[in-house]
This record gives C-alpha cells, structure tokens and sequence, in this order.
C-alpha cells in the first residue's frame, strides 16, 4: 500500500505524543531542561553523522570532502528564500492559531513544540528518501523506521513542550505523502548523488535544531527549509554549466 509509510509515521507521533503527555503531568518542572538538553545530544550526533557521510570520502587511504561548495550555496540561497518567504513566521502563526482554538490556556509552549517537532521530522533524510522509496517501490520500511525514532522523539518533545507536538502530525502529512504521491513523476531526475547532496543539506539543518535544543537559542531554521531543494536546481542548472558538477 502505496502512503503506509506515513500513516504509520503519524501513528507513532500521536501515540507518542500521547505518552509524552501523561509523563509531562507526572514529571518534576527540574526534569524538562535535561530532558531537552539530552535530545538536543541525541539530534547534534544524528545531524553531524548524517552531513559527514556525504561530505567526507576516502580515497587511497586519504580523507578528502565534496559538495562544500554546493552546501554552502544552498544554505545561503535558501536562507535569502526562506526571509523572503518568512516560513518560520508562518509556521509560528499557524501554531499561534491553533493554539488559539484547541490549546489550553496557559500552555505556553505550544508554538515552540509544534514547531520544533516539525522541523526535526521533516527535515532528515529518511523522509526524503523513505518517501521516495514507498511511492515508486510500495516499501515503507525506511519511513516505518523513521516512523519509531519519532515515536520515541515525540515522547521526549511532549514530555518538555507539550501538547504543540500534536500538530506535527500535520506537516508530517502534507510533506512525506506529497513526497510519495510525486516520487513516480520526480525520480527520473533523482540520481543517488543528488538525493545524498539533499540529504546532506537536511542534516546540516537537523544539526542546527539540536542548537536550540541545547542552548535555548533561535536559530530560525525555518526560514532554512528551501535550501534541502536547492541541489535539484543546480542539477539542472549543471546540464548548461559543466562547471557547477564540481561543487
């Protein structure tokens, strides 16, 4: 069943969302900062991991990079893009109104949860990549793995942030199931060197959600997302400038 992927993706945010809940009731306000912090840890290695496979390559025996060019590129294209499109801003408005509609009052960090939580899950490779394989394939394994390290995410993010990590469940929908829904139109462009080059870019991304889990800080990421896509325009734009292959 081609989309299982990211029905079962959203299953497990909700449940977990859902435990994250219970525990946050039951837990001492001192616990929230460590628990942030420690998923902060946990979200900078899987960041760092997943840019140093792309960038770094051995060769003979010598460590050597690639794509630093075009990852720089990306990242302060997408950041003029994504000012320019102010998409932290939207994102935080409609956090702003749902949280307006069905939060309860006094939850304070609903806004932050939702976000927080969208960005980190929507932003890895696995749900590029997962995405793709259960549109063209039927294989959602990829996405149900992604689907149980959210699971246990969620738990953590609901437990500190609240109930905001609900609506996650909305961007995981919309962004995987798109994905999934295009794959068999898109892949044809899709080499495994740009899908990796995507990759890259999104877990340069995941590393600076860790930055604000661990120091508190607001580093608008957000406003960072066009920047995952870039590598497909410079794909294309590599076919009339031979010279942009070698970023």
């Amino acid at each position: 069943m081609i989309g299982l992927g990211t029905i079962v993706n959203v299953g497990t945010v909700l449940i977990g969302t859902t435990i994250g809940i219970l525990l946050k009731n039951g837990l001492p306000k001192r616990f929230e900062k460590t628990v942030m912090q420690g998923l902060g840890l946990t979200t900078c290695f899987i960041g760092i991991g997943g840019t140093l496979s792309e960038v770094l390559t051995i060769q003979n025996g010598e460590i050597g990079t690639q794509h630093t060019m075009l990852l720089i590129l990306c990242l302060a294209l997408g950041a003029v893009i994504g000012e320019a499109l102010n998409i932290e801003q939207r994102l935080e408005d409609f956090g702003a109104f749902c949280q307006s509609h069905f939060a309860a009052k006094g939850d304070s960090r609903f806004v932050e949860g939702f976000v927080t939580a969208s960005l980190l899950f929507c932003v890895g490779a696995m749900a590029i990549v997962g995405a793709l394989n259960d549109g063209l394939n039927g294989d959602p394994t990829m996405l149900i793995a992604k689907a149980i390290l959210d699971g246990v995410a969620s738990i953590l993010f609901a437990a500190s942030l609240g109930k905001g990590v609900y609506l996650s469940i909305v961007p995981i929908f919309f962004y995987q199931g798109g994905i999934t829904l295009m794959a068999r139109f898109i892949r044809p462009w899709l080499t495994d060197v740009l899908i990796g080059q995507m990759s890259c870019v999104g877990s340069v991304l995941i590393f600076a959600i860790s930055l604000n889990l661990i120091f508190n800080s607001k580093l608008r990421v957000g406003n960072l997302l066009p920047a995952i896509f870039l590598p497909v325009l410079f794909f294309f734009l590599a076919r009339f400038f031979p010279a942009l292959a070698t970023l």
